[in-house]
């Protein structure tokens, strides 16, 4: 039985030369480990971290585009992944047997991700091949899943996706588009983000009326037997709790202010706001959206605080504020902090190899397969 780290506290108090240090104190220990280890080190810090830890990354991004960098850095020993725990997974997955994968505080997890875990979709498998043609069924998992749901998806025939290239993945796994046939199936079973499935699938030009929501609390996952069959996609219960917040009525209010405005949102947000924004993409897109929008812009945001204030921070020229003004930082990407930091990094010093995220040969070999099939893909 796989135990998931939100149901217990796995991380362990810091001792107190952390937790009573100044923010200066740690800042000038962890540029010191950082300068003792060298090379030896890659420290990865995600969009939604909080600034006084990105100062401190080596590299920046999403995650995907980290675990492949963290892949390009074979003389790394240590590979410190700030962000949350399926992201220190996947690096551990791309990267080489001699490198150590460290999440600096083991409570970093994903709400999201643990919203579908290897039993309930193991059974959601096992119910659908009772009502439908199974080898018709193709299973994606959106990245921000367990590494037991990539190789259960490698195993069966399915790939991984991004929200960059979800599209390209489910066009793949249905054959270009509705009724043209000839893919590799009939059907998809996507998860953990209903979002996700939703706003791309609607982007290829299904509708709402090919789509169901399985619900793994009910049995058959709340659906008949007919709609099992019929449905083009069905969509796993799950949803990020940051995107859920972004409204439709948040966009009118903001177009309201700023006629000119522009809105930019991630599509783990819900459909109907996806629909009425301007544009829609991954973390790495709106960063690009930002960067590319004329100067004297106003652009609202739908995504994660951190990034969004970031943004602002650095370009003057436009206005970038947040499209929900109430917005909270994700709760779990904010436990990474400088004390948690610089613990991992000191020990990493001393030899001591703390918070080791690493997956088992067979899953991660399954994973690999899964995470392939995505990149032959696109």
């Amino acid at each position: 039985m796989e135990v998931h780290h939100h149901m217990l506290r796995l991380q362990s108090p810091l001792p107190e030369r952390y937790t009573a240090a100044s923010p200066d104190d740690l800042c000038a220990r962890i540029a010191a480990a950082k300068d003792a280890l060298g090379d030896r080190l890659f420290v990865l810090g995600h969009h939604y971290q909080r600034d006084e830890i990105i100062r401190f990354a080596d590299a920046r991004g999403d995650s995907f585009r980290l675990s492949v960098l963290a892949q390009q850095r074979p003389e790394a020993d240590y590979i410190v992944f700030c962000g949350v725990h399926f992201m220190a997974e996947s690096a551990d997955i791309l990267t080489g047997d001699h490198q150590a994968v460290v999440l600096p505080d083991l409570n970093a997890g994903c709400s999201m991700a643990d919203m579908a875990d290897l039993d309930e979709v193991e059974e959601a498998w096992a119910a659908l091949a009772e009502v439908t043609d199974i080898e018709r069924v193709v299973p994606i998992t959106y990245m921000n899943s367990s590494a037991a749901l990539k190789a259960f998806v490698g195993r069966h025939g399915g790939a991984v996706c991004t929200s960059t290239n979800a599209r390209a993945v489910l066009q793949w796994a249905l054959g270009e588009g509705p009724g043209r046939g000839g893919g590799r199936g009939d059907q998809v079973l996507f998860f953990p983000d209903q979002h996700l499935g939703r706003n791309t699938g609607v982007a290829m030009g299904y509708d709402l009326d090919d789509m169901r929501v399985w619900d793994p609390r009910q049995e058959l996952g709340g659906l008949t037997e007919a709609e099992c069959k019929q449905a083009t996609f069905l969509l796993w219960r799950g949803h990020c709790s940051i995107h859920q917040r972004f409204r439709p009525e948040q966009i009118e209010a903001f177009r309201a202010e700023h006629p000119d405005g522009i809105v930019v949102v991630h599509p783990e947000v819900p459909h109907e706001t996806a629909r009425i924004a301007d544009q829609v993409g991954s973390t790495e897109y709106i960063v690009k959206a930002v960067a590319s929008a004329p100067a004297g812009s106003t652009i609202a945001v739908g995504t994660e605080i951190h990034l969004v204030n970031r943004l602002a921070a650095e370009h003057p020229d436009k206005t970038v504020v947040s499209l929900d003004p109430l917005v909270c930082p994700c709760s779990t990407m904010n436990r990474i902090d400088l004390p948690h930091l610089a613990w991992a990094l000191e020990e990493l010093v001393e030899g001591r190899v703390v918070n080791r995220i690493s997956v088992d040969p067979e899953t991660a070999e399954w994973a690999r397969v899964a995470l392939q099939r995505m990149l032959d893909i696109t």
